[in-house]
């Protein structure tokens, strides 16, 4: 399924720097990655899993296919971004698109980089954003209260359930807490993501420091952790220009610039796990002589489903899957030797997919 990545900031606070420097990443990658495409505002990344280059190895794959993110540069958010002050309609709309937002936070000081409001603070910097989304999704969510009132007098019960969940949101934004906030019903859980409130998107601070502190952070770095911690959200800290600099380089000489600045893997890659569990995603692979390739899918996802991301037929069709865990195929060095050792396991429709499982599924046409 992939996902995408809205990345939002303040002016000066790093985030076109990061965003290039992913967009160089996603040029680089398009020799060997034929999905990656790239547009001026958005940058489509391979996903870093070392475990899908081992499988490919062990089953002799032609083509090594991984998995992307999507990762969409949302310009124009100044204070009063809600009122379409900057490009604030068209940042509006474009964030309402993606999965989750990462908010690239400035948590250096840099004396030729002017801050927008004149000081560093990153607190101040996400209550900024946070309080143009929330005043947006109380005007929209006035719009749309105001626009039901004829079919909630026709009895029409979406419409009773979209005010309930309307007002719920409302009462919340109107006490100073996000959408996010609220704890949704199972049975609303459809609903409430058809609302496609600002603020109920998941949050990944993006803590933007100095070269010298990207391995071990700073005051500012740990008062975000703080901040994302009591909300709930995630939070990573990356160097820009550090990003910026690898994203030039080869595989080797980023390795190396990376082990020299104190890293034991790029910023990106730390991005991309951290939105992983943000929005609770996790892989599964196919493998076999023509390629090896990584899915994404959401954790808790039964196996139909899982062999849906494939193709709609193998979920209408699904008889069967065939399940090796990725340690199991590894240590019997493949899909025979996985089965000789008794690992490999015939699962049906309730079975839950696990991360790195190895997966053949079984279908009727």
């Amino acid at each position: 399924m992939g996902f995408r990545m809205g990345i939002v900031g303040l002016p000066n606070v790093g985030k076109s720097t990061l965003f290039n420097a992913l967009t160089r990443t996603a040029a680089a990658q398009a020799a060997n990655f034929p999905f990656c495409t790239i547009e001026p505002n958005v940058g489509e990344v391979a996903v870093p899993d070392p475990r899908l280059d081992r499988l490919a190895a062990i089953a002799g794959s032609k083509q090594i296919i991984p998995t992307r993110i999507t990762f969409v540069d949302i310009a124009g958010l100044v204070k009063g971004a809600s009122k379409g002050e900057g490009l604030g309609n068209q940042f509006l709309a474009n964030i309402r698109e993606v999965d989750a937002i990462a908010h690239v936070l400035r948590c250096f000081e840099d004396g030729d980089v002017t801050h927008v409001e004149g000081r560093v603070d990153p607190l101040a910097d996400a209550e900024v954003i946070e309080t143009e989304l929330m005043i947006a999704d109380m005007e929209s969510i006035e719009r749309r209260l105001a626009g039901l009132q004829r079919k909630l007098k026709g009895g029409d019960k979406e419409a009773v359930t979209q005010e309930r969940l309307l007002k719920t949101a409302l009462a919340a934004l109107e006490s100073g807490q996000p959408a996010r906030s609220v704890a949704v019903a199972e049975e609303d859980a459809k609903a409430w993501k058809m609302l496609q409130l600002l603020t109920a998107k998941p949050v990944l601070y993006v803590c933007n420091v100095a070269e010298d502190e990207a391995a071990s952070g700073n005051d500012r770095t740990a008062s975000v952790a703080g901040m994302a911690l009591a909300q709930g959200a995630g939070h990573v800290v990356i160097s820009a220009r550090i990003e910026e600099e690898i994203s030039q380089l080869d595989p080797e000489e980023a390795q190396m610039f990376l082990s020299e600045m104190g890293l034991d893997e790029a910023g990106l890659d730390r991005l991309i796990r951290a939105g992983y569990d943000l929005l609770g995603l996790q892989t599964y692979f196919t493998v076999g002589p023509k390629e090896a390739r990584a899915w994404t899918i959401r954790k808790g996802t039964l196996a139909p489903q899982a062999a849906g991301e494939i193709h709609g037929d193998f979920e209408k069709g699904f008889i069967r899957a065939e399940t090796i865990a990725y340690d199991d195929y590894v240590s019997g060095n493949g899909e025979a030797g996985a089965r000789e050792a008794g690992k490999l396991r015939v699962e049906g429709k309730t079975y839950e997919v696990k991360d790195g499982d190895v997966l053949h599924f079984l279908f009727n046409t």
